[in-house]
């Protein structure tokens, strides 16, 4: 994992000279190449939405849909370092807001949409949070295709009715998560699915716990820089951690985030924590809400609304720069984003889309995105840098085999070469 960042960051730094829109921007080609992660079965059928779309409105243009398989874009990383170190970047990529989108803006790689947001009306219909997570140096740079919630917790009905556990409602602790988790454990059950194989599950359910225990006032610690990553906080958040993690299916390392989730709809454990991208997997295996499946915010976080917004990006130096533009604000139309968002078990960015057609998860979900306050990841590159995003990554999997506490310290602090303090 973090092999493939330093490639990136290589490739990504050697552009720096550069600057500008310097592709073809002006005169229309028949030609189109998308690159995405969205593989699973219920990914791409939501990355079909955004394509077909696009092609109804330009039927001459043949689109190269570069999905390419790896959980939360690990695999697209290193295709596409090796291919911006070759000068051959695909018209358009997926990345994520905040930092990420920094990120590769300081490297010179993407251009300006902000045209895109002022045709759409993005820029007046966006949550302010987001708008500016799009935003850097009073430019727009990516266009989101919608919203998911990080910090959820999924459970099936039937395994929590067989093990005699009554189903999490409002206010649900961390402390009776716990309890809960051990009671279906003595029943010789799976308690926790874990996708494992896919290294940010782990880290997606470690950052759910760490805001259950700093809760929002924390977060902006970290946004800051002087949150004490060797502080009682931090401490109290991986005790629960430990023992959270401690309870996970045995299997867990051999699974994707998709497969776990799968598990959970199937009646092969009991409890999920992870992103909402589960819910389009839990309905595309037939899992039915409120019947085989339930959620609640994850303990300690109600009031937060966790945001991991895929983000489109154009490159700069594309080849078919007028086609990406086009497709940039086929993901902004509120049509599009409706049916996409549908699929996709995520929400629409814009307040102008109504929702009253959407499931009842999502349609919470959506409220809770308007209502709650909107908090970026680290787990997803949006919060803080890609350096500090693979510092945590190796610190909680340090910690997900030690359960030492030390060990996190000592790895997080090594892996970003900087003193961590205690302020």
């Amino acid at each position: 994992m973090k092999r493939y960042w330093i490639i990136l960051l290589a490739v990504m730094l050697a552009a720096c000279g550069g600057g500008g829109q310097k592709g073809n921007f002006s005169e229309p080609t028949e030609r189109l190449e998308v690159v995405s992660w969205w593989v699973s079965p219920s990914e791409h059928p939501a990355f079909e939405v955004l394509l077909n779309a696009f092609k109804a409105g330009n039927p001459d243009v043949e689109v190269a849909d570069g999905a390419i398989a790896g959980g939360g874009g690990s695999n697209v990383q290193v295709a596409l370092a090796a291919r911006l170190q070759a000068g051959d970047p695909p018209d358009v990529w997926q990345t994520f807001l905040g930092s990420s989108l920094r990120a590769w803006v300081d490297a010179k790689r993407l251009a300006d949409v902000s045209g895109v947001y002022e045709s759409s009306g993005l820029d007046q219909t966006m949550p302010q949070a987001l708008l500016d997570a799009a935003t850097y140096r009073v430019k727009a740079w990516g266009v989101p295709t919608g919203s998911h919630r990080g910090n959820v917790l999924w459970f099936n009905q039937r395994m929590l009715r067989d093990a005699g556990v009554k189903a999490p409602g409002p206010g649900y602790t961390t402390e009776a998560f716990e309890a809960d988790l051990a009671q279906v454990a003595a029943t010789g059950k799976a308690a926790l699915c874990l996708g494992g194989k896919d290294r940010f599950t782990a880290t997606e359910l470690f950052e759910n716990t760490l805001l259950g225990a700093i809760g929002t006032d924390g977060w902006a610690r970290i946004r800051d820089d002087s949150f004490d990553w060797r502080g009682s906080q931090l401490r109290q958040a991986l005790s629960q951690f430990a023992k959270i993690v401690s309870l996970a299916d045995p299997n867990a390392g051999g699974l994707t985030w998709d497969q776990a989730a799968k598990k959970l709809a199937t009646g092969q454990c009991a409890f999920l924590s992870m992103n909402d991208s589960v819910y389009g997997e839990l309905v595309a295996n037939r899992s039915v809400e409120g019947k085989d499946f339930g959620y609640v915010p994850y303990p300690g976080t109600t009031g937060a609304y966790l945001a991991i917004v895929d983000t489109f990006v154009v490159s700069s130096d594309a080849t078919d720069g007028v086609n990406a533009m086009k497709f940039m604000a086929t993901i902004a139309d509120p049509k599009t984003s409706l049916e996409f968002n549908k699929v996709k078990g995520s929400v629409p960015i814009r307040n102008d889309v109504d929702v009253s057609s959407l499931p009842a998860y999502q349609r919470q979900a959506s409220e809770s995105l308007w209502k709650d306050k909107i908090l970026l990841s680290i787990t997803h590159g949006e919060l803080m840098s890609t350096d500090f995003q693979q510092a945590v990554y190796d610190a909680v999997a340090a910690f997900v085999q030690s359960k030492n506490t030390n060990a996190f310290i000592d790895t997080l602090q090594n892996s970003i070469e900087v003193p961590i303090v205690g302020r």
